[in-house]
């Protein structure tokens, strides 16, 4: 199976999400997708440089990052699934709006065009606040599936979610059949 793996800025998840894309790349053929942010900003937990070449390492190629290498994704039929992890507010928004102006939201979007699974990890400050409408607006669209996703700290950070990224694996397995994994709604 191929699969497309889009990461977004939420650069404090990345050390949890990498394991991840290694375990999924002894099964798959993993195409690597920089949403603008994860491409081009320093932060405390490393450099866009440092990102790209791990994910290039564990894919064996890459990572698309522009609008124009990703626009094909859909009309040649390049991936069986698309993974985006970590989803960010931002992301979310665009998504359940239709905007397709940045290489993760144009992969989904030319993605879908073949009805074919998108699989949503969640890591948003504002996922009880202002994304709360656009998690909404994506559960009950067709072809998205959410990883398992709870609060991350209810006390310091009352309106922030994160996914459960061991379950993308599993997540995606059953988005094959066209199923969410439940329960959706995790304790911490």
């Amino acid at each position: 199976m191929t699969v497309g793996f889009a990461i977004c800025g939420s650069f404090c998840t990345y050390s949890q999400v990498f394991p991840i894309m290694e375990q999924l790349s002894e099964k798959h053929v993993l195409i690597p997708i920089f949403s603008p942010v994860s491409a081009s900003v320093n932060s405390r937990f490393g450099t866009p440089a440092q990102h790209i070449q791990r994910a290039t390492e564990i894919c064996g190629r890459t990572p698309l990052c522009t609008v124009q290498e990703v626009e094909p994704i859909g009309p040649k039929k390049l991936l069986d699934a698309l993974i985006i992890a970590p989803c960010t507010g931002n992301t979310l928004a665009k998504l359940s709006h239709g905007i397709a102006d940045t290489s993760v939201t144009m992969a989904a979007k030319s993605h879908l065009r073949n009805a074919r699974p998108v699989i949503v990890a969640i890591s948003t400050n504002d996922a009880l606040a202002g994304a709360a409408e656009n998690i909404g607006r994506l559960l009950v669209r067709k072809n998205y599936y959410f990883v398992p996703f709870g609060q991350d700290d209810a006390i310091g950070k009352p309106t922030s979610l994160v996914a459960d990224f061991e379950k993308i694996p599993q997540t995606l397995e059953l988005a094959m059949e066209g199923k969410q994994l439940q329960p959706l709604l995790i304790g911490r």
